[in-house]
């Protein structure tokens, strides 16, 4: 599962050709949480885009505007509320680390994870557009897959992280399905670091760098925020 994640700055988009985006106009997020807009990349048309779209897909034919922030890839091109998505509209979810939470008896410790070289990537999205009335949200989901051997200390499933060589393919309309489902595997652990970060980061309301400090796993716990 992914619950949270942290895009500190988009800058390092590789995708030539999109045009509006300014990265002066960016504020950093330290804790981006479900129901938040969120920054996504899809492809309409010859050249891939920047949108923001909700986090928490909900699908079209929805009765309720309630959002589901995670797809397991195992499934994602079975269950009515992801298969069509997954076929139609695939979309990347710009982020640079999220967060996963150790569960220690009746507390949980938070850790965070990020590229070996810190640098920006992309999650493999899905997105909808749902509708009722004149209310209008366009929302996506963040794939999930087993974790890693980094991520299984402390759970069993991990946001699927695409490498670049993959947005290409992922976004593309024509791409197979059994060709997509080949790029949803856990990354590399060998890739990645992590530290414990204060219980702070529970709270969605708290948006600051001070959440990214690394910190002694179960020291400093404020029991207010469980």
């Amino acid at each position: 599962m992914c619950g949270r994640f942290t895009l500190k700055t988009p800058e390092g988009i590789k995708f030539e050709h999109i045009a509006q985006y300014d990265p002066a106009n960016w504020i950093p997020r330290y804790n981006i949480a479900p129901s938040q807009d969120i920054l996504t990349v899809i492809q309409r048309g010859p050249s891939p885009e920047l949108s923001f779209m909700t986090w928490g897909l909900i699908p079209s034919w929805s009765k309720e505007a309630k959002g589901i922030i995670n797809a397991r890839m195992e499934t994602v091109d079975e269950k009515p509320s992801f298969n069509d998505s997954f076929r139609n509209r695939r979309c990347l979810i710009l982020a640079d680390g999220f967060y996963e939470w150790e569960r220690l008896g009746k507390i949980s410790q938070p850790y965070y994870f990020q590229l070996e070289d810190s640098r920006l990537f992309a999650f493999a999205g899905i997105w909808d557009r749902w509708r009722h009335h004149d209310r209008f949200i366009t929302s996506c989901a963040i794939l999930t897959t087993t974790a890693n051997e980094l991520l299984a200390k402390i759970h069993h499933r991990m946001p699927v992280i695409l490498n670049p060589e993959s947005y290409s393919l992922w976004l593309d309309e024509n791409s197979r399905a059994t060709d997509l489902k080949d790029l949803l595997v856990p990354f590399p652990a060998n890739q990645m670091k992590s530290h414990a970060v204060s219980y702070e980061v529970n709270d969605v309301k708290v948006d600051h760098e001070g959440v990214l400090r690394p910190v002694t796993p179960n020291i400093g716990v404020n029991l207010s925020l469980f």
